[in-house]
């Protein structure tokens, strides 16, 4: 049986020490509590959620405690192995394989039916080796095309679109000798943000074993493309999502690749946006496939009993048709629950129907464990290749070793 490496167990149980305040002494059943991440917009939902379930709930309570990505997911190991944390943790369907490993959830699929399960997106019903481990309120999470109309009436739909409308879209408007307006701006340092054109020249991060494939053409030619964008000046010589961000905004920039997340803001800037696909890479034929993932909940491994019962009642609540669709109104989210996409919303708003068409070109985002060494992988080769230390072909060939080495560490036999 594969398990993680002894110092990295033993570094974990040394923190729970931070968390005995959380410890033993037992919680009040009626007192529930969910960890997340999302979003400010999100979280206020699920606040109004969490009052209509007190108040259909006499003598419950539910309460809501925020962390970003990488806390919530390292605080919550650290608490559930000190035998505490949140009854729920709510996140992206990526760290069901390290939470699994690591023994902290449990299985969800018998305390639901078939036909409970039925009428979800298959995408949201999370598993991991055969078990349902999340049950998701949305599907989605990925990055589309995001242009200004009043700038872009047309979008490009192919690279080579692309790079020729760049150049004149990119432009010195004052005479200083700089770009004042770029064609497009997004944070392509990061390696999330480089998967698409991965996935359109034909490559992707690990194989049905989960072992990484980034030594490859596609790998080589996808970090080519983003260069060239580069040199032509196209997109910035540097770019982060900050600037990404305030360049679209300002009108500085006329298109961006962005998930939903963004699209908010960039409406209450006054931006008139449309969505659309990220380009069709015309040296392959291929669609850009953006990362789509599930997020929703797991259910903390030390929840048992009566306890265990209202969580799965508050549980089942959140996932309701009508409870999903407060998020779409708010943040255009994508409900898992299938009836809920029956709503005239999704035939109305232009910006959702640019959304659900990204997504059917889009791939799964692997659940598996070796996905964070990937990631770790990743991004100091890729970022190598934008500060010029190393070519394309030097780059991935560092990701894959990078990568074997880094799960080999993870697992020990």
């Amino acid at each position: 049986m594969q398990k993680f490496t002894l110092a990295l167990l033993a570094l974990l149980f040394s923190l729970t020490i931070l968390f005995l305040a959380f410890g033993s002494a037992k919680r009040d059943p009626n007192d529930l509590i969910i960890w997340t991440q999302d979003l400010p917009a999100g979280r206020v939902v699920l606040d109004s959620l969490l009052d209509r379930f007190e108040r259909a709930n006499p003598g419950m309570r539910a309460n809501q405690i925020y962390y970003e990505t990488e806390e919530v997911r390292s605080n919550f190991i650290v608490a559930a192995l000190g035998g505490s944390g949140p009854d729920l943790v709510y996140g992206p369907a990526d760290m069901v394989g390290v939470f699994h490993v690591m023994g902290i959830i449990q299985p969800l699929g018998e305390f639901f039916t078939t036909q409970e399960l039925s009428n979800f997106d298959p995408m949201a019903l999370v598993q991991y080796q055969g078990k349902l481990y999340m049950l998701a309120d949305r599907v989605g999470n990925h990055l589309t095309l995001v242009y200004n109309k009043k700038l872009v009436p047309v979008p490009p739909r192919t690279t080579q679109e692309l790079l020729e409308l760049g150049k004149q879209l990119s432009q010195d408007t004052d005479g200083d000798g700089r770009i004042d307006q770029y064609a497009l701006a997004w944070n392509f340092i990061e390696p999330f943000f480089f998967i698409p054109f991965l996935g359109g020249y034909g490559g992707w991060v690990m194989d049905e074993n989960a072992q990484p494939t980034l030594n490859t053409a596609a790998t080589i030619n996808a970090c080519k493309f983003i260069v060239k964008l580069r040199d032509e000046k196209i997109v910035p010589f540097e770019c982060t999502l900050d600037i990404a961000n305030q360049l679209f905004k300002q009108g500085n920039a006329t298109m961006v690749i962005n998930g939903p997340w963004s699209w908010g803001g960039y409406l209450d800037a006054g931006v008139d946006i449309g969505v659309t696909r990220i380009p069709l890479v015309s040296e392959t034929g291929l669609w850009p496939t953006p990362m789509i993932s599930a997020t929703g909940y797991c259910l903390n491994v030390n929840v048992t009993g009566e306890r265990r019962e209202r969580v799965l009642k508050l549980l089942r609540f959140l996932t309701e048709p009508e409870n999903e669709l407060e998020y779409t109104r708010a943040i255009r989210a994508i409900p898992s629950r299938l009836e809920a996409r029956r709503d005239s919303i999704f035939q109305k708003d232009p910006i959702l129907i640019g959304s659900q068409d990204q997504i059917t070109v889009g791939k799964a985002m692997p659940i598996a464990p070796e996905m964070r060494a990937i990631w770790d992988a990743m991004r100091p080769a890729y970022q190598s290749i934008i500060n010029g230390q190393l070519t394309a072909e030097q780059a991935a060939k560092k990701m894959q070793d990078d990568a074997n080495k880094l799960i080999a560490e993870m697992f020990a036999q």
